[in-house]
């Protein structure tokens, strides 16, 4: 990655994105992982009347770190955002990825280079079927994680020894 920088999409997320800046800075990136954050203005629940990134992410790569995304209109708008703000790439992970309508559409004409969700609800059939999709929307597979974890419980080791990660589907 080129200067990663790790991008809250809302103020609620920003402890979310400050941890995973915190783990890739354990994995390599100790001093060069920026942190963004991306301030909505709505004019009602489902409505943004506007968006301002505070940070940097001229020539970087953006990582966009969320609890989910369900149709994908933040996260696309945002991804959006941060390519006309000079991002090279922009890659999201979202634990919970719901994918409803009209979320396959929103993502393909989307300025996202990759989306990595763990595998929490079913991923729709479109995902499955399109090759497009396919490319950009990766699944995370939970289970063996779940499986070290009663692995460790069950034969009383702790869980913080090495990481736990998931499987690429």
């Amino acid at each position: 990655m080129v200067k990663p920088v790790v991008v809250s999409p809302d103020a609620g997320g920003v402890s979310r994105a400050k941890e995973f800046r915190t783990t890739m800075e354990s994995m390599g990136y100790q001093g060069k992982t920026g942190l963004a954050m991306i301030i909505k203005q709505r004019r009602a629940a489902s409505d943004i009347e506007r968006m301002d990134l505070v940070g940097t992410v001229d020539g970087s790569d953006c990582i966009i770190v969320d609890d989910m995304t369900d149709t994908s209109g933040t996260l696309c708008l945002a991804a959006e955002m941060l390519t006309k703000n000079g991002a090279r790439r922009v890659f999201a992970f979202c634990t919970h990825g719901v994918l409803s309508h009209p979320a396959s559409e929103r993502i393909k004409a989307s300025t996202l280079d990759q989306l990595v969700i763990a595998n929490t609800v079913p991923v729709p059939p479109e995902f499955v079927a399109d090759p497009v999709l396919r490319k950009k929307v990766v699944v995370l597979s939970l289970a063996p994680m779940l499986a070290e974890t009663v692995r460790r419980l069950a034969t009383s080791q702790p869980l913080h020894q090495k990481p736990l990660s998931p499987a690429k589907m």
